[in-house]
């Protein structure tokens, strides 16, 4: 995207894998779920998961991208299904040439035909973001016998490229076009290092590593996929997930609860060292988590209630009774990196670029000096909560007979819809909060499966959502935060923004062409996104906590991103 690669045209590896690793062993996952589909390209995938087939976290098991991208750099892609790649400097085109040892596990060969087969599968049937990456592209063309070149229209911008290198390839000969839209739970056909051994419907499912898996002597395939079978298991609560963690069904847990980290693991198998405890710094912003305000509904069309609203909560209150102080408070989308806004004035690029809408951002953000308030952790800080309601007071809102009320005598009252119980304790204390200025907050937990489906469709007032940031932010921008996903069901438009000046930071993130322009378009959009207050920061560590069993070894070097569960192997192997 920016700059050149890392690594040399002839690396053997990348630099955080252990590239002399025996492959072999087993490992059991634990996720808080369930699943009734396998293909994860469609819409329907969405209110449940199978974990594995196309995954971040556990590793693109069956199905595989044309390039792969490095842990251990924010801009840099490598070769995978595709062995080498062309394009001239305005990126007006990108061409694939496709490795010629790549192959399904059925043994017949990836084709072109497969990769353009797959972007017009996914264009007409697939889920969002897959449904959307042709719309840059003008044409699709075979070339030679390996090639595939996609030629750009005036809707392109610098990242595209980079998203068709990371969009599935499906097997042209292995798919049933006409139902590929509908719930299935047949076996999927793929090119990656596993296939599908075992499932049971909701409850598990188990992959057994291809033996002739065409890519296990790639560079960019060292070091992964050392297991011979993986199985993912799903439990209906995490307290259920952790149980079977303690007891040995489970071979990793990542923790993200700090009273349960100092406190819930002196159980005998932490005692013995049998489990052990690690802390991983990755190098990343610290993304932002928040209470959601979904704009769609008209009592939070305004941005000064949602101001007023967010202030009511008491960071200080939480992070020392609930959380012992474990927590920083969130202040920015990209905190803890360069690309943040936080601490740093705009300067001339990021004025040119902000152009009117700078009258719309709060001074302090422009400025830098921004910082939430600090209150006396009583739960109710009078100087705070006053602010709050000379906001609402702005927005239309003020206390009658004890109730906080619009002009028209209409209570302000919303549900905070949470799905489990970490999300339910904060929301209980944010309904506390609330009910000193007269606000009345329901809140409801529902199950994993009925969380789905309302966010799906933007069914709710509030709710709790983690918005992870990289030091290459992209398309997930547009996804997140520009008008036009704002009505497109299984979007990430959680808030429903709906500003054009919000859309304008988008392109300009997606259209830079040099890093200081890059990081110029971040910040101004970090800004736009502060002072439009969709989301009411919470908190963040910036450090990731994982208990694992000691025969669960890993690599040494902990990449930029932290830990990568997919190089990680099976020390009983190694024997």
């Amino acid at each position: 995207m920016h700059g050149e690669p890392a690594l040399p045209p002839d690396y053997k590896h990348f630099p955080y894998v252990n590239p002399d690793v025996k492959k072999g062993g087993r490992i059991t996952y634990g996720v808080v779920g369930t699943f009734d589909n396998l293909n994860p390209f469609i819409l329907k995938s969405m209110r449940t998961t199978a974990r594995g087939m196309w995954d971040p976290e556990f590793g693109n098991l069956v199905y595989e991208s044309l390039m792969q991208r490095s842990r251990d750099e924010a801009f840099s892609m490598y070769g995978l299904l595709a062995e080498t790649v062309e394009w001239d400097d305005e990126r007006s085109f990108i061409q694939f040439n496709l490795n010629p040892k790549a192959k399904w596990a059925d043994g017949q060969p990836v084709t072109p035909d497969d990769v353009i087969f797959s972007f017009e599968l996914l264009r007409d049937k697939g889920r969002s973001p897959f449904s959307r990456r042709l719309d840059v592209v003008e044409k699709t063309e075979k070339i030679g016998k390996h090639g595939v070149r996609f030629t750009f229209n005036d809707k392109a911008d610098r990242e595209s490229p980079l998203l068709l290198a990371l969009s599935p390839v499906l097997p042209k000969h292995a798919i049933d076009v006409e139902g590929f839209d509908r719930t299935s739970l047949a076996f999927p056909l793929g090119s990656g290092p596993y296939r599908v051994k075992d499932v049971r419907p909701g409850e598990k499912i188990v992959y057994e590593r291809n033996p002739d898996y065409w890519g296990k002597d790639i560079p960019s395939k060292i070091g992964f996929d050392n297991y011979d079978q993986i199985s993912v298991e799903y439990f209906l609560q995490e307290n259920t997930l952790f149980e079977a963690f303690k007891k040995g069904s489970v071979d990793i847990f990542q923790e993200g609860n700090p009273t349960k980290w100092a406190r819930g693991y002196d159980f005998p198998a932490v005692t013995s060292g049998a489990i052990l405890k690690e802390e991983f710094m990755p190098k990343v912003p610290s993304g932002m988590l928040g209470f959601v305000f979904n704009t769609r509904r008209p009592m939070f069309a305004d941005a000064r209630l949602r101001h007023g609203l967010s202030l009511v909560f008491d960071f200080e209150w939480v992070n020392r009774n609930l959380f012992e102080n474990a927590y920083r408070r969130t202040e920015s989308f990209w905190q803890n990196s360069e690309l943040s806004s936080l601490g740093v004035p705009a300067d001339e690029s990021e004025r040119a670029l902000l152009g009117p809408a700078l009258a719309r951002i709060e001074p302090e953000i422009l400025d830098g000096t921004y910082r939430w308030p600090q209150t006396d952790a009583s739960g109710r800080d009078r100087t705070v909560l006053k602010q709050a309601v000379m906001l609402m007071k702005e927005a239309g809102y003020s206390i009658k007979d004890g109730v906080m009320s619009d002009a028209n005598g209409k209570p302000l009252a919303f549900e905070i819809m949470t799905q489990n119980a970490d999300q339910e304790k904060l929301a209980l204390a944010y309904q506390r909060f609330l009910s000193a200025l007269g606000i009345r907050a329901a809140v409801r937990t529902v199950d994993d499966s009925q969380y789905q489906s309302r966010t799906l469709t933007f069914d709710y007032d509030v709710i709790v959502r983690a918005y992870a940031s990289s030091l290459s932010p992209g398309l997930e921008q547009a996804v997140r935060w520009r008008s036009d996903y704002r009505d497109r069901e299984g979007s990430e438009a959680f808030a429903g923004a709906n500003d054009p000046d919000v859309d304008r930071m988008v392109d300009a993130i997606l259209s830079a062409r040099s890093a200081e322009d890059f990081r110029s378009a971040v910040r101004a959009h970090d800004r736009l996104l502060l002072s439009n207050h969709y989301v009411l920061p919470l908190y963040h560590l910036g450090r990731q906590w994982v208990a694992r069993y000691d025969y669960i070894a890993r690599p040494d070097a902990v990449p930029l991103y932290g830990y990568q569960l997919p190089v990680w192997w099976d020390a009983r192997a190694q024997k």
